[in-house]
């Protein structure tokens, strides 16, 4: 989101266009781009606009390459008019698209529901009074939707579907009309002209107010940007900090965004220049221009989402590549004594793109553990000390080395199941000739495992080609056990590979009823208030070892007629807590939800496991 702070002259003067926001706005969602998001869209509104003419213009796409789409729509408007146009600010404003001086963009990331055009950001309630019209965009998922919808429906309303996207909506838009009706009907028997009225309403409106109201029982992580046609507008974030936010101001914009690079590189500012939204607050930027962060609920302990650090981010935020960092030094000492320091025959390398970072960080700790190893060897060569044998163990080295490589995945369009299957295994591949065959120890390095198909389906087996003796794959998080329900798409029991092993250890180990028994209080929980019911699927974890999981995973994963012996190795939670202490959010990990709907959600999930139904749980 850009407030631009100054008249289009102003920018026009001082950096030779009065495209200053527009392309400001292009270039931090270009920043922001990453994988997996399906869609784009922008918003504009114009301050003061005269009765008549346009002054909200809107764009989205959600084409394949959505965001050369998306601005590629934007500047043919803009780039078709003459060179005198374009450098003539007022004229510009006054007959032009997207000449806004709010201007809020946005990249989907689809979670749920299809790729339709309908579900890319930003969305529209639009009204004909200037300032009942209300744009919002975000990044959010709510536990409590169908709650949500029936105060909806209590209010005499009728939403077009049911999702957390349209309620969330239709929810600001109902208190909005109301903050704007309890205004006009204070106003209006003083006498004032209904124009009059507007402008008080422009002057009065009370977005903290507003805010208040109606996220009172948003349950869920969220990030939410708002613009009202009028000037007004808001950039809040959940209660708990689940979402990142971060804003900057200076005498020209505000800007807002869900990363914080993105406003470093951008606007050219220091990382200590920008701030982080604080849980439960909002930024709130009033048509005249005046801004506050100012608390809309009441927040509380902050969680903020670890694994959107380990794998989500883009990962060039100063904090986040240092955790990532962090989490990979602290599996260098548990790695090496599993290959009982033996450094002349194992290769350490990593599984791309994400746990790159965290391979540094990896080979660090390493590299430290070495430097220890070799004090002791050359301490224990005692009166047998030679020049010669010092220099042969200082010549020690770890083998770190780019072995694996991800190619662009391509579509096939291909319906024999078999033979697509074969095809997308082949998205990675490796280097040959850097391991010794039957001899030597593979060390790779992922930054999480959920599922464990890619593993089994790809990487081990791609990677058994170079004929090492072991291969062990590194996991810089935890074992996710539990669904994610405030933004990541892991919402299904069933597809966690540490839920897999879970049911397997129980097979075996004759405690297969206690399957039934946690369903049975899962059942019983949904009677209860919310705020009272409990996470029962911990209770079954919690029946075996950290380490077993992690051999029966190794089992899971690994594919048949595998000649290498294949293992896996997980960080633990106290390890993501030391290297991410400040973001405690970790409750795919652990199942300690911040949000009473949290529990909710995972009991849902484990019944629909037992009744073999594949939804999601909220």
């Amino acid at each position: 989101m850009i407030r631009l702070l100054k008249p289009l002259e102003y920018y026009h003067k001082k950096y030779g266009t009065a495209f200053y926001g527009v392309q400001k706005l292009q270039m931090l969602l270009l920043k922001m781009r990453n994988r997996g998001q399906d869609g784009a869209g922008i918003a504009t509104i114009k301050l003061n606009p005269k009765p008549g003419t346009r002054y909200i213009s809107r764009k989205r796409s959600n084409a394949p390459n959505y965001l050369t789409d998306l601005f590629e729509m934007v500047w043919e408007r803009l780039n078709a008019i003459t060179p005198e146009q374009q450098n003539d600010p007022a004229w510009l404003k006054a007959n032009m698209p997207y000449m806004g001086e709010l201007l809020m963009g946005h990249l989907r990331y689809g979670t749920h529901g299809d790729n339709s055009i309908e579900f890319v950001h930003p969305f529209h309630r639009p009204n004909n009074w200037i300032t009942r019209n209300l744009l919002l965009a975000g990044n959010f998922n709510m536990t409590n939707v169908d709650e949500l919808f029936q105060e909806l429906v209590d209010l005499g309303q009728y939403p077009k579907e049911k999702s957390d996207t349209v309620t969330v909506l239709e929810k600001m838009g109902h208190f909005l009309d109301d903050e704007v009706q309890r205004l006009h009907t204070w106003y209006k028997p003083d006498g004032y002209g209904n124009q009059e009225v507007n402008e008080l309403i422009f002057e009065n409106l009370d977005i903290q107010r507003l805010l208040r109201r109606a996220c009172k029982k948003f349950d869920g992580g969220y990030v939410l940007g708002g613009l009202l046609g009028h000037g007004d507008a808001f950039f809040i974030r959940d209660p708990n900090g689940i979402r990142p936010a971060y804003w900057y101001m200076d005498d020209e914009v505000v800007v807002g965004a869900s990363e914080r690079p993105a406003i470093q590189s951008v606007f050219n500012v220091r990382f200590k220049d920008v701030k982080e939204l604080k849980p439960g607050h909002g930024l709130v930027i009033k048509y005249n221009g005046k801004v506050e962060e100012v608390p809309f609920v009441e927040p509380r302990e902050k969680r903020s989402c670890s694994f959107e650090r380990i794998y989500f981010s883009r990962g060039n935020d100063r904090d986040i590549y240092l955790e990532r960092k962090k989490l990979g030094e602290q599996l260098a000492k548990p790695v090496l004594q599993a290959v009982d320091f033996d450094f002349k025959n194992t290769v350490f390398s990593f599984i791309p793109n994400t746990a790159e970072a965290a391979f540094y960080g990896l080979v660090e700790g390493l590299d430290k553990e070495l430097d220890k190893w070799k004090l002791e060897q050359i301490m224990a060569l005692g009166k047998n000390s030679s020049k010669k044998a010092i220099a042969e163990i200082l010549s020690q080295r770890t083998r770190n080395e780019k072995l694996v490589h991800k190619d662009d995945k391509q579509r096939t369009f291909i319906a024999d199941k078999k033979i697509r299957n074969s095809m997308v295994n082949h998205v990675y591949d490796v280097t040959y000739g850097m391991c010794a065959d039957d001899k030597d120890t593979l060390v790779l390095l992922d930054d999480s495992i959920v599922r464990g198909t890619t593993l089994r389906d790809s990487i081990v087996s791609i990677t058994a080609r170079l004929r090492p003796k072991r291969i062990i794959i590194l996991s810089s998080a935890p074992q996710i056990r539990f669904p994610d329900c405030y933004g990541i798409d892991m919402s299904k029991m069933k597809d966690f590979v540490a839920f897999q092993a879970l049911l397997q250890l129980l097979k075996e180990n004759g405690k297969e009823k206690l399957l039934k028994e946690t369903y049975q209080r899962c059942k019983q929980s949904e009677m209860l208030p919310v705020e009272a019911v409990q996470n029962e699927v911990i209770q079954l974890y919690d029946q075996f070892e950290y380490c077993q999981y992690s051999k029966k995973i190794a089992e899971i994963v690994k594919p048949k007629d595998l000649k290498p012996q294949l293992d896996v190795m997980y960080q633990t939670l106290d390890g993501l807590h030391s290297a991410c202490p400040n973001d405690l959010g970790d409750w795919y990990f652990s199942g300690r939800y911040p949000t009473p709907g949290g529990n909710r959600v995972a009991n849902r999930a484990f019944i629909n496991f037992m009744e073999d139904k594949d939804e999601r749980a909220y």
